[in-house]
Formats: C-alpha cells, sequence, structure tokens
C-alpha cells in the first residue's frame, strides 16, 4: 500500500498543472482501491460552491459543469462535517443529490473524504460503487484518507499555480488572488516581482519566455559540451581504477546528453519558447520521476545521475548569463528562502517588497526588513514561485497577504492605505523633540534595535533616547571569519559615538537558532533548544573575551556602553560571565584605557528566567526581556516554522502574565527592566507595557514615532485599566480584539493595522 501511496503521490507532482494531477488522482485511486468511480470536487473560492473537476467512471460531459452548494448533498456533508462519510446505500441518504448529467444512479456505496490543507477544506474525493458489489471497509477508508492528506499541499500549489496564470478554477479570468503567509514588516508595497533562485538548483529555476531562441539554444549547447569534455576528463582519471563495467557509466553518462535523449528534449522545448534554464529543468525533472518510479532498485537510484547531470549543465548555463541583473523598479523581491545578502544586491532605491515561502514574522531576515522599512510577507508556503517572476503584486506587510493580478480597485484601496502612511508619517515628524509621556505624566524611554549601520540615522531621526538592542551578531554575519578585536571595536564604536550621551546596550554574541554564521556552522535537530547565545560564547571564551575586550575599548571617552547577555537560563551563566566581563576590565584597565566599569544585564527569554527574575536582578545592573523568544518558548511555537505561526500570540494570557511578572519582580529588587522584542513596537502592546511599569520600550524606528504619538494621547490611569480588563481574558484574539475597540472608542484607530481581509 505504502509503496502505491508513494507512486501517486509521485505522479502528480509531475503533473503540469491542476487538471492533470486530479485526472492522476482520480485514475490511480479507481485502481488502487478497484472502484467504479473516483471523483474529486473542488471548492470554487468564486461561488464557494463545489464543482466537479475530474472523474473517472461518471460521465465525462459533467466535468466543469455539476457544481454543488456550500452544504449542499453529500459531498457537502463531508465539507461542512470535516471528516470522512462512509455509506453503503448512499440513495437513502436524506442529504443524497441526485445529478443526471453524471449518470450515478447505478452506484450505491459511497465514501467522501475532505481535502484539507491548512484548515482550509480545498474539496472532496469520492469513490462509488454498485448497488450489489461492497461497502468500503475501514482499511480502504484510511488509504483514502492518508491519500487525501498527502495530496491536499499538491492540489492547493496546483491551485495556486492556475489561478497565478491569470485563471480560476471555472477558466474565467483571475483578479485579486490572495495567498497567505505572516506578518514579516509592515507596510504596503506595490510593485513587480523579481524571484531570485539558488544557483545550480533545478527546482528553484523560474519560468521564463525565451527573448533570444537562438541564443538561449547555443547556451544550452555551449553547457552541454563543457558537462561532456568534464565527464570524459574525469572517466579517464579514474580509468586505472575501475573495472570496465564501472566504466562503462561515463558512457552512459555521454549518451544521456545526445541529441536522441536529454539535449535533443531540452532544445526542442526552448524552440517552443521556454528558457534554456527552464526547459533543461522541466526535462530533468521528467526524467528524474520517471526512474524514481521504476521498481528496479539500480534502475532507480539512476534518477541521482540524471539530476547530477542537469545541475551540472545548469551551473555551467549561469556561469555564462550576465552577473549584472536588472531590477525593475518597485522591486518585490521573492525567494524560496531570502537571506541578508538577497537584500542588499537590489539596486538602492528599488526595493519596495519582501516575500519569502520559508521563515516567519521573527526570522532574522523579517527582523532586519523590519530595521529597513520595507514590507515583508513570510511563511507563504503556498505560492508557486516559480510562475511569479515578472508579475504585478501588492504585498500586505500588516496582515501577511499578498495579491497577484491585482484589479485595479484593489490597487486603488492599497494606495490610499500607502498615501494615509506617508501623511502620518509626515505629521509624526513634529514629535523628534518631544518627551514620551502620557496625559497624565508618566514618563517612559523610547529606545531602538539597531544592527545595520544604516539603523544609526533612521533612529537619530526618529528621537530615539537610546539603544536597547544592539546585535552584535550583524558584524560577524556579514564577515567570511570572525572579525577581529580591532574590526570589532571600530563597529562598536561608531553606534556609541552616534548615540552618545544616550545608552547603548549591546548584547553579546547570539549565534545558532535562526541565526548562523557560514564559517561557525551549528547543526542541531532542534537548534532553538540547543547550543545558542550564551551557551555558546561561555563554552568559547576565547570569542567571548575578544568581544568584551572590543566593546569596553571602544567605550573609552564616552562610558555610554552597557553589555547584556542573552539566552540566560540559570544563575550559574551569569555568574561566570560575570567573571569573564570582570576580568578583562581589569586587563583593559591595567592597558592604559581610561574607562568606566560598563553596567551589565541580562535577557528574560527563556520560561526559566522568568521565575529567576528576582534572583537574576539581583546579580545584574539591569534586565531586558526579549519578548520574541519569550513568547516562542513559553507557547512551544518555532517562530520559523510557518506551519505553526497562527500559533505565535503576543498577546496571549501567559505571555502577558509572564511579562507582567517580570517587572513586578525587577522593580522589587530596584531594578531598570525594558524590554527589545516586537510587541514594544506595537502601539497596543506598548500601552500594556507602560501599564505594567517597563521603564522603556526598545523598538525598530519605523516603529518608534507612532508609538511615541500613542502615548502621548493617553493617560496611565487609561493604560492601566485596558491592562486589568485583558489580563482576565483568557483569549489572544479576544484580548487583541478588546484592545482594537478601546483604541476605536478612544479615538486611537489611526494607530491599528490597516489592511484589507482576504475574504473582503
Amino acid at each position: 500500500m505504502l509503496s502505491t501511496l508513494r507512486s501517486i503521490v509521485q505522479k502528480v507532482n509531475a503533473a503540469r498543472d491542476l487538471r492533470e494531477a486530479l485526472d492522476i488522482i482520480v485514475t490511480r485511486v479507481q485502481e488502487a482501491m478497484d472502484t467504479e468511480v473516483c471523483s474529486v470536487y473542488l471548492v470554487d473560492p468564486e461561488t464557494n460552491r463545489y464543482l466537479l473537476m475530474a472523474t473517472e467512471g461518471l460521465n465525462k460531459s459533467a466535468i466543469g459543469v455539476v457544481s454543488l452548494g456550500h452544504s449542499e448533498g453529500l459531498v457537502g456533508l463531508v465539507g461542512v462535517r470535516e471528516e470522512p462519510i462512509n455509506l453503503e446505500n448512499a440513495t437513502a441518504h436524506p442529504r443524497y443529490r441526485y445529478f443526471p448529467e453524471t449518470g450515478e444512479e447505478r452506484y450505491q456505496s459511497f465514501l467522501g473524504v475532505p481535502i484539507i490543507h491548512h484548515r482550509k477544506v480545498l474539496g472532496v474525493i469520492v469513490v462509488q460503487q454498485q448497488k450489489s458489489s461492497r461497502c468500503f471497509d475501514e482499511g480502504e477508508e484510511a488509504f483514502l484518507v492518508t491519500i487525501s492528506a498527502q495530496l491536499a499541499g499538491v492540489i492547493a500549489h496546483s491551485e495556486a499555480t492556475g489561478v497565478i496564470g491569470g485563471h480560476g478554477l471555472t477558466g474565467k479570468l483571475a483578479k485579486d488572488v490572495c495567498f497567505k503567509g505572516v506578518p514579516g514588516a509592515p507596510g504596503v508595497a506595490i510593485g513587480t516581482s523579481f524571484v531570485i533562485f539558488p544557483p545550480a538548483n533545478l527546482q528553484s529555476v523560474p519560468d521564463k519566455v525565451a527573448q533570444d531562441i537562438d541564443h538561449e539554444i547555443a547556451l544550452f549547447e555551449d553547457a552541454i559540451n563543457c558537462v561532456r569534455s568534464d565527464i570524459r576528463r574525469v572517466g579517464l582519471n579514474l580509468e586505472q581504477q575501475l573495472r570496465p563495467e564501472e566504466r562503462a557509466l561515463f558512457d552512459v553518462y555521454l549518451r544521456m546528453l545526445d541529441d536522441n535523449a536529454l539535449s535533443g528534449e531540452v532544445i526542442n522545448r526552448i524552440k517552443a519558447g521556454n528558457w534554456a534554464q527552464g526547459a533543461l529543468r522541466d526535462v530533468t525533472m521528467e526524467y528524474v520521476r520517471h526512474f524514481e518510479m521504476i521498481g528496479d532498485v539500480y534502475l532507480r537510484e539512476r534518477a541521482v545521475d540524471i539530476k547530477d547531470l542537469g545541475r551540472r549543465v545548469l551551473a555551467y548555463m549561469q556561469e555564462k548569463v550576465e552577473k549584472q541583473v536588472d531590477y525593475p523598479d518597485n522591486t518585490v523581491l521573492i525567494s524560496e528562502e531570502l537571506t541578508p545578502a538577497m537584500l542588499g544586491e537590489v539596486t538602492k532605491g528599488k526595493l519596495a517588497g519582501l516575500v519569502s515561502v520559508k521563515g516567519s514574522g521573527n526570522s532574522h531576515v523579517a527582523i532586519l526588513a523590519r530595521a529597513m522599512g520595507v514590507p515583508t510577507v513570510m511563511g507563504a508556503v503556498d505560492i508557486p514561485v516559480a510562475q511569479l517572476n515578472g508579475r504585478s503584486l501588492i504585498v500586505d506587510g500588516y496582515n501577511g497577504q499578498i495579491y497577484a493580478s491585482p484589479s485595479n480597485e484593489l490597487k486603488a484601496f492599497y494606495k490610499a492605505i500607502i498615501e494615509d502612511e506617508k501623511a502620518q508619517d509626515k505629521g509624526l515628524e513634529a514629535l523628534k523633540n518631544e518627551p514620551s509621556i502620557t496625559t497624565d505624566g508618566h514618563r517612559v524611554s523610547l529606545w531602538v534595535n539597531t544592527g545595520l549601520m544604516t539603523d544609526i540615522v533612521r533612529s537619530l531621526n526618529h528621537g530615539a533616547e537610546g539603544v536597547g538592542l544592539y546585535r552584535t551578531e550583524v558584524p560577524f554575519m556579514i564577515n567570511e571569519r570572525f572579525p577581529s578585536e580591532q574590526e570589532q571595536r571600530e563597529c562598536y564604536r561608531e553606534q556609541l559615538e552616534a548615540f552618545a550621551p544616550s545608552h547603548v546596550t549591546m548584547r553579546t554574541l547570539d549565534i545558532g537558532g535562526d541565526k548562523s554564521l557560514s564559517y561557525f556552522p551549528i547543526n542541531e535537530e532542534n537548534p532553538f533548544l540547543g547550543w545558542r547565545g550564551i551557551r555558546v560564547t561561555l563554552d568559547h571564551p576565547e570569542i567571548f573575551l575578544v568581544q568584551v575586550r572590543a566593546m569596553l575599548k571602544a567605550s573609552e571617552g564616552l562610558n555610554n556602553l552597557r553589555i547584556m547577555l542573552p539566552m540566560i537560563s540559570n544563575i550559574s551563566e551569569v555568574e561566570e560571565a560575570l567573571h569573564l566581563i570582570y576580568r578583562v576590565y581589569h586587563e583593559v584597565r591595567e592597558e592604559g584605557f581610561d574607562i568606566k566599569m560598563p553596567q551589565v544585564g541580562v535577557m528574560v527569554e527563556v520560561p526559566a528566567a522568568v521565575y529567576q527574575t528576582r534572583a537574576l536582578a539581583e546579580r545584574v545592573d539591569f534586565l531586558s526581556v526579549g519578548s520574541n523568544d519569550l513568547t516562542q518558548y513559553l507557547l512551544a511555537v518555532d517562530r520559523n516554522n510557518p506551519r505553526v505561526a497562527g500559533l505565535y500570540h503576543s498577546f496571549h494570557p501567559a505571555v502577558l502574565n509572564a511579562l507582567w511578572t517580570v517587572a513586578i519582580e525587577a522593580h522589587k529588587a530596584g531594578r531598570q527592566v525594558s524590554i527589545c522584542g516586537e510587541l514594544a513596537g506595537d502601539p497596543c502592546g506598548a500601552i500594556l507595557l507602560l501599564a505594567m511599569g517597563y521603564d522603556a520600550l526598545s523598538m525598530n524606528a519605523a516603529n518608534l514615532p507612532k508609538v511615541k504619538s500613542v502615548i502621548r494621547n493617553v493617560s496611565m490611569e487609561w493604560a492601566s485599566n485596558l491592562l486589568n480588563k485583558v489580563i482576565e481574558l483568557d483569549s489572544p484574539q479576544v484580548i487583541k480584539s478588546t484592545l482594537d475597540l478601546a483604541f476605536k472608542e478612544a479615538d486611537l484607530t489611526k494607530y491599528l493595522r490597516p489592511g484589507r481581509s482576504a475574504d473582503s
């Protein structure tokens, strides 16, 4: 059964479009289950009706014609109940619906299973049998459920690929096609998509129309000749070490590249209009899928050889392609997995938005995007990346949505939001030098999170009163080795000088988790619960000591440095780190540097630290909550996993109670407490943190003016009453709705996130 399942999934994955995929499903499932009918009904988003999209056993003329209402018939009942329905006599069921077009009056036995992807019912797969034949048993029901679960993602992707091309299920012109991800960085972007794909990765090659067919063919043939030469050379080099039958493998490779095999098929695809890389991708992957489905183990392993050949040819083609990339104006950069380097490659002034299939709203790239003020959507797992290049897109970074083929009406809606944002930002500029103080006189400091040098000017222009988090790993990530003490010192000095005399809180190296160094890889099954933060630097004191020494020397004459220790989970880590910091301090003083001992604090970002707040506060000068990681660990949600991104809630009752506990315990110990997570940059979150008693809020510079404005428009009493109201609630969604309602009643609606529901 497992081999049958694998075979069906592989064939469906190889399908060119949705209709071919569905035809494969109904044909192969009917055959595997030895039943007379197999049909697939899909939900048409335009009408919210079930449409017969494929069948084996019913009249083919009914495809695309027969449709049922959302809860109509047995198919609708399966969808509403979201569970299988297995009937021996379907016609006797009160929900049975007869369609003469299908010819299904001959079939009595009915088994329907919902096709569900990310909690959304995409359709129903049905098998049927003549009345005298059988009742589907539990094993058959389990098989169909397994098929449905396995293929739901494939069907979702095929649907997306179809509508991105401009047509919905009914063949009508599709517009305002919405793909959902998670919010990465706030804002709205309207622009032209540009897909970036990793080199020599066949599956990530996007679709493109060949502009010059002769040029594409020449490019491909040059690459083929280069690979032929490579294979001949390797064969000669190994000639003395291999037996004749093993050397024959290289002859097989060469024959695969002949005009009558892979090479000829690729050229035919190019002549049909596909660019060389896309044609190579299609032909190679077809060969790979063909070999993978062969029963013979030896022949099945040849799929690896085919894939290797394809990659080699692709690598040569990509080397010959002009390296200078012409990015369009208002580029929306799209990739399977965005990296910081990709952001920097776009021509200055052209980057409008970002979309990443992998990652979440709290991954490192999203944090950088927020610092740069670029609207971003992460975790868009269903978006067909290869089909997107050069298309008009709208990126809604507030609600985590991407719209393809946008209508003029939708563009006008989002253009109005962009204009409103610009007007609001212009109005907030006057607050730059105003204090962050409530209407009844309560003062709270507003700091910024930095890491990039470009953050400095933006932060100062927005009226930042200091730096609550300087991410020191950024200088480490842009190098190909650990930066020297002098290199670090120069980098830190720029930050300290720019914000002097205000405090700059420098977090010691925080790698691991979602932050990796190419020259110091950390490969773990569960990196967020592994070797990261202070655990790494205490295990490598040579790294920690050099960094602290660079920080202290950089602070000479300024004395505005604060050092913060990340990922603290027990007291011994603090004591060990403090011992090393004091040791370096005395050594630097002995070298003749006139410096003062900086304040040292810890980050509260794991649950253990919440329950040891008082003990930690008694050993350090300040505490700072990293609410992003704390939320992740409290809720057991990997913030980089888009499958569970919807469970990550900053307003979860457990998170709010933990944050309030830290503030209370820190103040009991007489210590200052700040917060440097994304919650601080959310106007609603900032009000709750203000009421909890946090002394300082640290955020991305782009959010600072809005947070300052909302604080200056409310009283501490109003904020406290709101906190007392929501802290009693038991649902993050209800808490957020309550906050939104309170803001609307207080005429603070302009501070709430704009956007449009995907269903509106």
